[in-house]
């Protein structure tokens, strides 16, 4: 696997530029508006390849089977795993030394006030493209400890959503997700492609969703986690840590830890940096203490502007790790948003995290061991 300074020349002198550019188009943006007890398949059963038909049958499934909306606690996509051995591995091309797209979302609004935002058709064609070409997503904090359960021979994706807006989530008279936010398309994406999991990370503040009362709040928090999304910190008032004393960025981190522990989100595993701007010293970002509430994060992240490395990756920046921003090719995106990401993994099938199905072993090449951290040694699958 490549390291990243060794992806196309551009992203190397783009790297700073870029998070400079999402941090300013941010502040623009805000400104404008305020393993299990089943039986074990077996390898040939495993092997799925990238689906290729249009729904209502969902491509990856055997011909003839209806398909299904996922379930309230639905964990599609979550396979029990194959016991994967070399040859195996060989066969689906697994690589799970290779890049994975996490990818970063703001607004989802009918009309875009900032190039951050993304319009509800925007994102469920995104998304349609995701589970045409055989990704699969996982939460962040699945990603970043590792915890990557995903079918042979198919790609993880992490689908982030910053600032815990109003568009991300709501729920109708009915008790359901509101269509046109950020959960209702990705629940319908879902739907209609039953093998692209029904999962996000959703990095709130201290008002999430735009609720203020706390019983909504809790409401909203406890419907995600129910149904398998993750609710996670983004800090209490999204101010830029890089100029805060310590005392107040753990005092920003921690009040929305203990906020989340109290509406039921569990206790957040992962951290988005507002406007990607990591405090001095760094490591506050990652543990912390405020009050009596303390906070030890699994993963740390950016806001930009290319695939990250694997979590299994003895250079895997666990208090740095990489987003892209879900964009077209235009202007500043010409070259570290979504699309051209996407393009250039499509094109770089060697460089793509590819799943070996084995939640127990890491699948590489035989090549790319050097590649992987030590704490993983003992998972290894080379081949």
């Amino acid at each position: 696997m490549r390291s990243v300074s060794s992806f196309p020349p551009i992203v190397g002198p783009l790297l700073g530029v870029a998070n400079v550019v999402v941090m300013a188009v941010a502040v623009v943006g805000l400104t404008v508006v305020p393993s299990s007890g089943e039986p074990v398949p077996s390898p040939q059963a495993a092997l799925a390849a990238p689906p290729t038909e249009k729904p209502p049958q969902d491509p990856s499934a055997p011909a003839g089977t209806p398909s299904q909306a996922p379930s309230p606690s639905s964990t599609a996509g979550q396979p029990p795993g194959v016991a994967a051995t070399p040859e195996f591995a060989r066969q689906v091309k697994a690589n799970e030394a290779g890049v994975v797209p996490v990818l970063m979302y703001h607004r989802i609004i009918a009309k875009r006030h900032a190039s951050i935002d993304r319009t509800p058709k925007q994102l469920r064609q995104e998304l349609e493209t995701l589970a045409k070409r055989g990704y699969v997503p996982i939460t962040a904090a699945e990603f970043a400890t590792g915890d990557i359960r995903v079918p042979a021979g198919r790609f993880p994706v992490v689908l982030t959503f910053d600032d815990g807006h109003e568009s991300h989530f709501r729920l109708d008279a009915s008790g359901n997700p509101v269509p046109d936010t950020a959960a209702g398309v990705i629940l319908d994406v879902a739907r209609r492609y039953p093998s692209f999991r029904p999962t996000a990370t959703f990095w709130v503040n201290r008002e999430p969703f735009g609720l203020r009362d706390e019983a909504a709040q809790a409401a909203a928090v406890r419907w995600l986690v129910g149904h398998g999304f993750e609710v996670a910190n983004h800090t209490w008032s999204h101010p830029n840590l890089g100029v805060l004393s310590k005392k107040k960025v753990q005092k920003q981190i921690g009040k929305v830890q203990r906020m989340l522990e109290k509406l039921g989100a569990g206790t957040p595993r992962t951290l988005a940096l507002p406007f990607g701007v990591a405090p001095h010293p760094r490591e506050l970002a990652r543990t912390g203490k405020w009050d009596g509430t303390r906070y030890d994060f699994a993963g740390v992240f950016l806001a930009g502007a290319e695939p990250s490395r694997s979590p299994y990756a003895k250079n895997f920046p666990r208090g740095a790790i990489q987003r892209i921003q879900s964009n077209g090719k235009k202007g500043e995106c010409r070259k570290w948003c979504s699309q051209y990401w996407l393009e250039w993994l499509d094109k770089h099938p060697g460089e793509r995290y590819v799943s070996d199905g084995d939640p127990g072993r890491i699948s590489i090449p035989s090549r790319l061991r050097g590649n992987i951290g030590a704490k993983w040694n003992d998972r290894v699958n080379a081949y």
